[in-house]
């Protein structure tokens, strides 16, 4: 399969590397802003070749994927109209989708119909292609979003790649899946980042950070991610993720209170409703 790959970073060179490793992949061609991403993606033969632009990486492509922050894609998408092939299929990696979604029908015509939006549950701290690995994605989900006009053939040969990759495949409304990964995902990136950011903006916040232990590093390990991606997750999906923040200062301030009132029971319900479902979460077999 021809692949136009636009937005050479950790996911699209893994989604690459993965279906490389399948036997999927005739030639792959890649563009990015960055011309650097492409010449690493080209020296671990990743790419066959690099484009000089959205228009020239999709011009014989059979399969277009979209890996550029969510922010870019409206523009990615127009400027892939003139040149795009009728028989291309397209597909993104975006952490939100209605936006995406909406942006896709405005701009791509009669070709949003061969749009299929995905999202694979998959990533590193660590963004860019150099870090790219062609197992990220098994075992993990990759949630597909295809709306009323979306072709059922495009759906299932999208579908089929991404099976390819060792990930289980999955549908879901794009409205439910960005109110559940402002949950699961954005918020807590999201409060990484603020946590770094307020620790490391204190006078001393240098030999705080240089005493953080375990915990610390586990929780904010995503505080190491791009912030340009993570900036318009944030921004497009930002009525789910509003809604989140409000409950969560709202759990927040209740602790304040009980801290500041030393109410022991408050505090320990809380952590062990927490700590409950957190083991249930990390052992599936413990919930049954």
């Amino acid at each position: 399969m021809r692949i136009a790959l636009v937005g050479v970073g950790l996911i699209g060179g893994s989604l690459l590397a993965a279906w490389r490793q399948a036997g999927l992949v005739s030639t792959a061609t890649g563009y990015d802003v960055e011309a650097t991403a492409v010449v690493a993606g080209r020296a671990l033969g990743l790419l066959d070749r690099g484009a000089r632009s959205v228009a020239d990486a999709v011009a014989d492509a059979e399969l277009v994927l979209v890996a550029t922050p969510v922010g870019a894609m409206r523009q990615v998408f127009a400027e892939m109209q003139s040149t795009l092939p009728a028989d291309a299929l397209l597909t993104d990696v975006g952490s939100t989708k209605s936006g995406i979604i909406a942006d896709a029908r405005a701009v791509l015509g009669q070709a949003f119909a061969r749009f299929v939006p995905a999202h694979p549950i998959a990533g590193k701290e660590l963004p860019g292609v150099e870090h790219a690995d062609a197992r990220l994605f098994a075992g993990r989900r990759v949630v597909l979003t295809p709306t009323a006009e979306t072709r059922a053939d495009a759906v299932s040969r999208v579908g089929h790649l991404f099976a390819q990759t060792g990930a289980r495949v999955e549908r879901m409304e794009a409205g439910e899946h960005d109110r559940i990964f402002a949950a699961v995902s954005h918020l807590p990136h999201l409060l990484s980042f603020a946590l770094v950011a307020a620790i490391g903006s204190e006078p001393d916040g240098e030999r705080r950070l240089g005493y953080g232990g375990a915990g610390f590093r586990d929780f904010t390990r995503i505080a190491a991610s791009s912030p340009v991606m993570w900036r318009d997750i944030c921004l497009a999906n930002r009525a789910a993720l509003g809604d989140e923040l409000r409950g969560y200062r709202a759990v927040l301030d209740r602790l304040q209170q009980a801290i500041e009132e030393g109410d022991a029971m408050t505090l320990q319900r809380t952590f062990e409703l927490a700590a409950r479902l957190r083991r249930q979460w990390a052992d599936p077999a413990d919930a049954h």
